[in-house]
């Protein structure tokens, strides 16, 4: 005589893991489903990201300006940055100095370490940066700051 505890033990076994199987095949339908939605959802969200870029240039284009100002890249002085810019540009120390408006002192000052600029003259000085030797010799001919 088989023992009863023992078949009645495999038998619950069995009908249980029947059950967890039931259900956690509904499990895996539903988050096969749930992962297809998300798939689609997150391409709507490119697409009308593309969409939102396009119209935001055609929107510039048509006013003439950007509808968004390109963040400042943040600028560092740097002494040994402006004796290149000051010889690049032919400049001498007071040459410098009538431009930005200061001292020669002022200027040796920068160029040493020693002080640096303040924002407003360190605006000029970037602006500098962009200037061609030209349009300088030109300014300085022109008796302009």
């Amino acid at each position: 005589m088989p023992n009863v505890g023992k078949v009645l033990k495999e038998e619950i076994t069995r009908l249980a893991r029947l059950e967890v199987r039931a259900n956690l095949e509904k499990t895996r339908k539903s988050a096969v489903r749930h992962q297809r939605v998300i798939a689609n959802l997150k391409g709507q969200v490119r697409a009308l990201e593309r969409q939102l870029s396009v119209l935001r240039k055609s929107v510039a284009k048509a006013d003439g300006e950007a509808l968004e100002p390109a963040p400042e890249k943040p600028s560092r002085f740097v002494p040994k940055g402006l004796v290149s810019t000051r010889k690049r540009l032919g400049l001498s120390a007071s040459q410098l100095a009538g431009i930005m408006g200061v001292s020669s002192q002022t200027v040796y000052n920068w160029e040493r370490g020693v002080t640096r600029p303040r924002p407003a003259q360190r605006e000029k000085l970037i602006s500098l940066r962009r200037v061609g030797k030209r349009q300088v010799q030109a300014q300085l001919a022109a008796g302009e700051p």
